[in-house]
């Protein structure tokens, strides 16, 4: 077996046809279709989130193609603040087309003072005549106002000033749906799960559509949390009623993307199956996005190279989304981790099951040193027990794939008779009673994970 093709050797079923699957290009992300799945205030933030990454990588065209769609789509709105904001990162560089536009700035601002004029004075007189709807609906709009110029602190606080003069449950889900998503944008996820326990405790059954909201915004809060495990659960809840009805926070591209990485990251291969792979609701968002699709069938067959193909040529586009940004190497460190460990798990499990190694009673667990499962060990002989079970894998691969011989940087300081000595016939028996050699166990342990690491092609 070429060593390319060991990585494929825990997939058996369908494995040479899995050399042949086409993996996705690393194109670059079309900035159009993307902001065409959103609307409102996420829209704009979004691409200018974009811009601002394209610029610290000096991708000047996108940077401008993001700034161009978000100047256009502000001058839909009420923001000037915000317009005044994009006219100085484009700076001129789009031409006189996309400039400071003075005038429509003065009279979007004289008309929200207006406006505000205006709601002031029908709240005053609400309450004055204590009516408790009229006030619930005053404050309602002042907040609104409030959001669609960007104030999003005030726009906060007249929503959950409604709270007081909700007199149904219909009422109070307005009122926590509208906190949300202004928590949202602010980045304020404590107020964002504070508002759904709220929602979810009202009398009256909420709709679906309404609990798959809840299930998004708690699924981002929980990933803004690093919870990454709460999160996928959150979004594999999330059902098809959702649609493109919560485009003004996220779309259903997201749902999947988002989803199918915190489940890929922290479930373990049972729940992966049932919750994931075998889910029809999440399936129909997975077919939304193929490539996450594929990475998951590829890393549940253990198709582990392909499956790493597929997130290296994924990177840079999710680089650019502004609620999973802060969060792909993370998850992208414990994916290949946990393909790291899975492919050398069945070594372990043919050796467990041919040559019945134990000791008192304790049956030998496949636990890589480097990955921290050696600090669960209970004692001194549950950790000899794994270096006899590991370094047996490690004897293997040294001899049937990677090939390392005594010029080896990891056997500098190790003479010709210690290296022999680890690959004679009477091992098993000498390192029991050795221990003194642990330490060139642990050596060669690192050694072999690097040159995995390297087989896998591993996603930096």
């Amino acid at each position: 077996m070429e060593p390319d093709d060991e990585i494929y050797a825990n997939g058996e079923a369908d494995s040479s046809n899995s050399r042949n699957r086409p993996i996705i290009s690393s194109e670059q992300l079309d900035i159009e279709a993307y902001a065409g799945l959103y609307t409102g205030r996420t829209k704009i933030t979004r691409l200018l989130f974009i811009a601002d990454q394209c610029g610290q990588n000096n991708n000047t065209a996108m940077q401008m193609e993001a700034l161009r769609m978000a100047y256009e789509e502000i001058k839909k709105g009420e923001n000037t603040q915000l317009f005044r904001d994009v006219v100085h990162k484009i700076d001129g560089r789009l031409g006189d087309d996309y400039g400071m536009d003075s005038a429509w700035c003065e009279m979007v601002d004289r008309r929200a003072d207006q406006r505000k004029e205006k709601l002031e004075n029908e709240l005053n007189a609400y309450r004055t005549n204590l009516i408790k709807e009229s006030i619930r609906m005053g404050y309602n709009d002042f907040g609104d106002y409030y959001y669609a110029h960007g104030s999003l602190a005030e726009a906060f606080k007249s929503y959950v000033r409604t709270r007081d003069y909700c007199t149904t449950s219909k009422h109070v889900i307005h009122m926590c749906m509208s906190a949300i998503l202004v928590s949202i944008e602010m980045g304020q996820f404590t107020h964002v799960t504070s508002y759904i326990n709220k929602a979810e405790q009202t009398a009256d059954a909420l709709d679906p559509n309404t609990v798959s909201k809840l299930r998004c915004a708690a699924g981002l809060a929980n990933l803004d949390a690093k919870k990454y495990k709460l999160a996928a659960r959150k979004f594999l809840e999330v059902g098809p009623e959702l649609g493109n009805s919560y485009n003004e926070v996220i779309a259903p591209q997201d749902v999947a993307t988002y989803g199918g990485l915190c489940a890929l990251a922290s479930f373990d291969r049972m729940e992966l199956k049932n919750k994931v792979i075998d889910s029809i609701n999440f399936r129909n968002f997975l077919e939304l996005v193929p490539e996450v699709r594929e990475l998951i069938h590829d890393f549940y067959s253990s198709h582990y190279a392909s499956c790493l193909d597929y997130l290296g040529n994924l990177k840079a586009n999710l680089m650019l989304d502004i609620h999973l940004h802060d969060h792909v190497q993370t998850l992208y460190d414990q994916i290949r981790n946990k393909a790291l460990i899975q492919y050398t798990h069945p070594f372990l499990h043919e050796l467990t099951h041919t040559t019945k190694f134990y000791m008192h009673g304790m049956q030998i667990k496949g636990m890589p040193l480097s990955s921290g499962y050696c600090r669960q060990a209970r004692h001194a002989r549950c950790v000899r027990t794994l270096c006899i079970a590991n370094f047996f894998i490690i004897r293997c691969k040294l001899l049937r794939l990677l090939d390392l011989t005594v010029d080896c940087p990891v056997f500098l300081n190790l003479n010709y008779t210690q290296v022999s000595f680890l690959f004679s016939s009477n091992f098993p028996s000498t390192f029991v009673c050795e221990v003194r050699h642990f330490h060139l166990f642990v050596r060669l342990f690192e050694a072999v994970q690097l040159q995995l690491l390297g087989l896998v092609r591993t996603v930096s």
